[in-house]
């Protein structure tokens, strides 16, 4: 296997990697909110924040 072919294939599955932890965020995310019914609750500002995170580093991976 070429370098080339190994990076890709690792970024692909890293690509992966982070929409299902962008999916398990945002569903966190929905679950605390309808729980707490409020955007400035702790908890959803937290959870927003991590998925804040891995959105970025989702789209950073993706350019």
């Amino acid at each position: 296997m070429q370098h080339g072919a190994h990076a890709s294939g690792a970024m692909a599955e890293r690509e992966l990697f982070l929409q299902e932890e962008i999916r398990i965020l945002r569903a966190q995310m929905e679950e605390t909110f309808g729980r707490e019914q409020s955007f400035t609750a702790v908890n959803v500002v937290e959870i927003s924040s991590r998925l804040d995170l891995k959105i970025n580093e989702y789209m950073q991976l993706v350019r």
